[in-house]
């Protein structure tokens, strides 16, 4: 999220997270700083909490995704929603003009929308007016990552709440999917504020471009008999798949996710040239795997700590930490070109017009 905001001219003031080792991996890239607070957001004080104009959170998921229990905001990760809302109402006057919220797309559904509707009225009942809009990290680069993300102003007086009377398909676009738009339909007791924005980039490469050149005899390499058993694993479609990329003329690359099916763990690979979304190691599935086949034999191994950070757009990234700490960093950061566009299409212009209105008042 720094990243991001930082690329399109921002600068950061204060940072908070319950986990020491985002912590470590924060301080490693930007250095150690005092504006860092380490500790649980339900017990972060006003005061420690400086004036500033935009607010960020993306808060855990965990509660909230398919991968989880959905226990939604109630439960003991995702409810640190509430701990976000609480600091926002005890600043009082000194609230920030704008919120940025990132989450997974499930957020939209948890309990049957009760979650995201409760969340939106919170936001509300403190005086902001509510934009949701769902980016895939794919226009940016090659990684298959949903997310929603909500953008609330404050007290817009000048701008009345949207009123929801045209059919669904009237707020349906590129950023705004039928299921979301029906449900800012469903909903006209929310304060809505919705901006148009422009048409999201064209990923520019694919898969290929991201990955390390190891040598052969790297041990990041699985052994033969490591990528035999995966190759074993793999559904029929994706084994067949397989066969034709080893038999094929050129390297090509999938990555590949193990699932359980029918109680049985399945390889499955992605081979459009995109990564599959980026996930915390969490009981080891969730640790994305490289399949590169081709001229007649196959090789397999985890992606790298660099390929992670390369898939979050996050390249020159400085990293000194064992993979699985990388992995879940990385799992669970923001896609820091996504952000960029977000703070140069929306959170900029928004601010020009927020300091144009102050400026007539």
């Amino acid at each position: 999220m720094r990243m991001g905001l930082e690329r399109a001219g921002w600068r950061v003031a204060f940072a908070n997270d319950i986990c020491e080792k985002k912590r470590e991996m924060y301080e490693k890239h930007f250095g150690v700083s005092s504006h860092f607070s380490l500790g649980d957001i339900h017990k972060l004080l006003p005061d420690a909490v400086p004036t500033v104009d935009l607010a960020t959170a993306s808060f855990p998921c965990t509660d909230l995704s398919n991968a989880g229990g959905r226990a939604g905001l109630s439960g003991k990760q995702s409810s640190a929603y509430w701990g976000l809302i609480d600091i926002l109402g005890k600043l009082g006057e000194r609230r920030p003009k704008v919120v940025l919220l990132e989450n997974v797309t499930a957020f939209l559904s948890s309990h049957k929308g009760q979650d995201f509707r409760m969340a939106m009225e919170a936001l509300n009942s403190l005086g902001y007016s509510v934009d949701p809009f769902v980016i895939n990290a794919e226009s940016f680069v090659p990684q298959s990552r949903d997310r929603l993300f909500v953008v609330a102003r404050l007290n817009p007086d000048s701008l009345p709440a949207t009123e929801v009377a045209e059919p669904a398909v009237f707020y349906q676009d590129h950023l705004r999917p039928r299921k979301l738009a029906e449900f800012i339909l469903d909903n006209p007791q929310i304060h809505w504020d919705l901006r148009k924005m422009p048409p999201l980039p064209k990923r520019a490469y694919d898969l290929r471009a991201i990955i390390e050149d190891l040598d052969d005899t790297d041990p990041a390499w699985w052994s033969q008999q490591r990528a035999e058993y995966l190759f074993q694993q793999m559904a029929p479609s994706h084994k067949q798949a397989a066969e034709a990329m080893i038999a094929g003329d050129t390297i090509r690359y999938g990555t590949v996710f193990r699932r359980m099916r029918n109680k049985r763990s399945t390889a499955e690979m992605r081979r459009d040239g995109i990564a599959g979304c980026l996930r915390t190691p969490k009981g080891g599935s969730a640790r994305q795997i490289l399949f590169v086949a081709g001229r007649g034999s196959y090789r397999a191994r985890l992606l790298t700590a660099r390929e992670h950070a390369r898939l979050m757009g996050a390249d020159d990234f400085k990293m000194d930490c064992p993979l699985n700490q990388a992995i879940f960093g990385f799992g669970d950061a923001v896609c820091v070109p996504v952000v960029e566009w977000i703070a140069r299409h929306y959170l900029n212009p928004l601010f020009a017009e927020i300091s144009e209105s102050t400026i007539a008042a």
